[in-house]
């Protein structure tokens, strides 16, 4: 039969006990999940997207990491860790025994030190560096022991330790100052990478010497990339794949049957959101913010969710999400209503000439990113305010593209790297952010500092509603939707309620034959 389970985003805690129990015979039968997610790089230091990490919570291991609907992060690779002190300026961890990489050779607290500075070395343009900003140092204190100094106080970097960007890899296998670039992967994962074909496949196996926080890995896998949400869901209709996830077609996921007996729906609200990030340098058409403001004023959220995405997001109205702690409607207050009088009078005050005329870029293949650029064309367009070039991207040229300003404005999805305001701030708002908007306010980077200072990250929540009100004054980004989270499986196949939480954590090893 078909079962519909809907989740809340970080409310799954209390259900990881149950399990269902294996077919015999199943064992070693190879799970297929598709997905259009892209894999980047297999390099933690070169990549920050959904897919590649989605891929490294499986091959690679973190000190720590979340379970099931957790918020707080427990030990992995490591036995133990916790600051130092009481300024949240020291975090000490100290690593499991047995740990082992695909060599043989035993992990140290030199290979821990060594995965953290080289992200920092390398410092890519798409790689996850600008997470550990507070990170100054990191010291290996003796084979089982490491320390990280931070710059200021922190009290997310345990929650951003336990990201991709925390995965660590092998000091022999990867060059300490470059990106490896074969399609081998040396990690201590539930997983290993067998093979793996850049745009088509990545083959994994269960890792027999696996030593951390799971008591045990999962079943075969092999995960299947598909170009665009078509491609991806005719390979479910002919039954090429046992699981689809990461993004079917909004026509798709709305027309799901409840009454097919032959596949399984797992619907969750997630924290995964879209923004349309805008070029606020110099000598971009979109540099003044009252032009930025104007375009807020026109954007329609609600048609946005009701006819691109067929009712399979809601619209949203501010930087964090609903579901996060501090999360506000800062845009729907200081934009209550379509208005495309008082956009033209921001227009007519900043002085620009009309219409003002930018290019939107959209990363082709993903969900429906053709169909929103053209349906936001259309409502900025239908004010005679402003002139919209539309062009889309392949993934990784995309990425590239927005990383060195190279469009005007540009719409992606971000999903949280962990279940923690802070994951909306400095990465995509803060002085020299992921999106690389060219936006900075020393007062939000002020305001994102001194909410790291709270180990209750509910005392945090005043300073992110006021980041969250400065970003709708100034526009650097406007907020358009949050997903909510579907995976469908064959009626055979069980786990997939876990398989995607908003913890950051891609749990493959949590899909059954049932």
């Amino acid at each position: 039969m078909r079962i519909l389970v809907t989740l809340l985003v970080l409310a799954v805690v209390g259900i990881g006990g149950w399990q269902l129990l294996p077919l015999p015979g199943n064992k070693g039968r190879t799970i297929t999940v598709g997905t259009t997610d892209a894999v980047t790089a297999l390099d933690p230091a070169g990549a920050y997207d959904a897919g590649s990490w989605a891929l490294f919570s499986n091959v690679f291991q973190t000190l720590l990491t979340f379970e099931p609907g957790g918020v707080e992060p427990v030990p992995d690779a490591a036995r133990s860790c916790g600051f130092e002190g009481s300024g949240l300026k020291a975090y000490r961890c100290t690593l499991r025994s047995g740990i082992t990489f695909p060599s043989g050779r035993a992990m140290t607290a030199e290979d821990v030190k060594y995965s953290f500075d080289r992200v920092k070395k390398i410092n890519s343009d798409v790689g996850p560096a600008s997470l550990f900003a507070t990170l100054a140092s990191v010291t290996a204190d003796d084979a089982h022991t490491v320390t990280f100094h931070l710059s200021s106080a922190d009290a997310t970097f345990p929650l951003k330790a336990a990201t991709g960007a925390g995965s660590i890899v092998d000091r022999e296998k990867y060059p300490a100052d470059a990106l490896r670039t074969d399609a081998a992967v040396d990690g201590t994962g539930p997983y290993t990478l067998t093979a793996y074909t850049k745009g088509e496949k990545a083959v994994l196996a269960p890792n027999g010497h696996y030593e951390g926080y799971l008591s045990g890995t999962g079943r075969p896998i092999e995960l299947r990339y598909y170009a665009d949400s078509a491609r991806l869901d005719q390979a479910w209709k002919d039954r090429r794949i046992d699981v689809a996830t990461r993004t079917l077609a909004p026509r798709v996921l709305s027309a799901l049957n409840p009454s097919d007996p032959d596949q399984r729906v797992t619907e969750s609200d997630s924290a995964e959101i879209r923004n349309l990030y805008l070029n606020t340098r110099s000598g971009s058409p979109l540099h003044d913010p009252r032009v930025r403001r104007a375009m807020a004023w026109l954007v329609d959220r609600e048609q946005l969710a009701a006819t691109v995405y067929q009712g399979t997001v809601d619209p949203l109205y501010s930087l964090i999400p609903t579901g996060i702690t501090g999360h506000t409607t800062s845009f729907f207050d200081t934009y209550p209503a379509r208005s495309a009088r008082r956009a033209r009078e921001l227009l007519t005050g900043a002085g620009v000439s009309l219409p003002v005329r930018f290019t939107l870029g959209y990363g082709t293949g993903r969900g429906a990113g053709a169909e929103e650029a053209a349906e936001l064309k259309k409502q900025l367009e239908a004010s005679g305010l402003f002139r919209v070039d539309v062009k889309g991207y392949e993934w990784t040229d995309f990425q590239k593209r927005w990383a060195a300003g190279k469009m005007d404005a540009w719409a992606v999805g971000w999903v949280a790297d962990y279940p923690d305001p802070d994951t909306f701030g400095a990465a995509l708002v803060g002085t020299g952010s992921t999106m690389s908007t060219g936006y900075s306010n020393n007062l939000v980077d002020h305001l994102i500092l001194d909410s790291r200072q709270f180990a209750d990250r509910g005392r945090a929540a005043k300073d992110f509603k006021e980041i969250q009100a400065d970003v709708a004054e100034d526009v650097p980004l406007i907020p358009l939707w949050q997903r909510k989270e579907y995976v469908v499986s064959t009626e055979d196949v069980g786990g997939g309620q876990y398989l995607t939480d908003g913890t950051g954590v891609f749990r493959l090893w949590r899909l059954n034959w049932i």
